[in-house]
């Protein structure tokens, strides 16, 4: 028989940045791996915000701001999922770096440099 936890698992994907970085019950690889999606995911952003802007005014397109918040809706959703699904390797390679850089750096110890 398996044990029961109390704690509820937490899944970094629906934290925010801010509470990312404090969540005791996450590991720092999953920390350093959800900031880097997250990441990746706003420069996604802006690029496909920038890529559906029309190129052409037109009467068929509207120009509204019930437009304007549906196509920034779909944006997001857009490269949220793309990032969830692996993206554009941007996050991976941010991810393999500083995973790389935290466990090549040095522990802090209690004694200082001037000790």
């Amino acid at each position: 028989m398996e044990p029961i936890s109390l704690q509820p698992r937490v899944n970094a994907t629906h934290l925010p940045l801010d509470r990312l970085a404090g969540n005791a019950r996450l590991s720092e690889v999953q920390k350093v791996a959800e900031a880097g999606r997250q990441f990746e995911a706003i420069l996604l952003r802006q690029i496909l915000g920038e890529g559906m802007k029309p190129v052409f005014k037109s009467e068929f397109t509207r120009q509204s701001a019930q437009a304007g918040i549906y196509q920034d809706m779909v944006v997001n959703q857009l490269a949220d999922n793309l990032t969830k699904a692996g993206g554009i390797g941007l996050a991976k390679g941010l991810n393999r770096d500083l995973n790389r850089q935290n466990t090549s750096a040095p522990k802090a110890s209690g004694a200082t440099a001037h000790d």
